[in-house]
């Protein structure tokens, strides 16, 4: 493993970087997940889902089964979504992610500290999971043409810059009404400023999620909807971020096809 898994790197604002061995671009962020990936001229992207969530190291050996069956290389693997049983502290989520990547590593998708696969990992407050598990996992095929596919990773209340997200929670511990807006607006804009990166705008996304377990109702239309997020719809689910003291999360995703598994 690369000595350089788990240091702590500032989310990074440089070029979306083309990953061409898996047929997208990516927006480089923090070792453990990239902000975002968007299909590569030629081709798109595909989601499988899971009818019930499989334990990480099972999942992601069906990963490697099913890509092998449609002729894709593990290279094609560009996003997942996890679920979680419980929050994790700082280190505990440190110690999850060099173990989540030494898998990506060796199917050649994480190169010398640089992660191009996008990554939403919540845990959520019914039918919890016992273990980390993967919910859904996306990948590239050829097509012709420009797909315009992509999938935003999820993110939370917290500048994403290493290991440590604690100390940078927005309103941390405030989950009155104002700290819940404050927050919804601080992963709104993050969103927003992936989305722009990658050449796409809230009317692109066909799936918007957000997650929260708590009751974010009365702000959805002044945060979200009557800010052009959910154009499409917009679905809430009862989870949290997988980071101890973060309350909200989203993420965002256009994919040419889902296949239920």
């Amino acid at each position: 493993m690369p000595s350089s898994v788990g240091s702590r790197t500032e989310l990074s604002t440089a070029e979306v970087t083309e990953f061409a061995e898996g047929g997208y671009r990516y927006l480089p962020a923090v070792f453990q997940y990239s902000g975002g990936v968007a299909a590569s001229p030629g081709f798109a992207i595909e989601r499988v889902r899971f009818r019930r969530p499989l334990p990480l190291a099972q999942g992601l050996t069906v990963v490697e089964t099913y890509l092998e069956g449609i002729g894709r290389p593990t290279t094609a693997f560009c996003a997942c979504q996890l679920r979680s049983p419980s929050q994790f502290s700082d280190q505990q989520f440190a110690d999850f992610n060099r173990n989540y990547v030494r898998t990506l590593e060796r199917w050649g998708v994480y190169r010398g500290g640089a992660n191009p696969v996008a990554r939403t990992n919540v845990c959520p407050t019914t039918e919890r999971p016992a273990t980390p598990s993967l919910h859904s996992f996306s990948y590239t095929v050829p097509t012709e043409g420009e797909s315009r596919t992509f999938v935003i990773a999820g993110g939370a209340e917290a500048p994403e810059k290493g290991e440590d997200y604690r100390d940078a929670i927005v309103r941390r511990g405030d989950t009155s009404l104002d700290g819940l807006r404050e927050k919804m607006r601080y992963v709104r804009e993050e969103q927003e400023r992936r989305l722009k990166a990658l050449g796409f705008s809230w009317r692109d996304a066909r799936v918007v999620q957000a997650y929260s377990r708590h009751d974010v109702g009365p702000l959805v239309y002044g945060e979200l909807l009557g800010r052009g997020v959910g154009v499409h719809g917009l679905t809430l689910y009862s989870a949290s971020p997988p980071v101890a003291d973060c309350e909200y999360e989203m993420d965002a995703s256009t994919v040419l096809r889902e296949v239920l598994l």
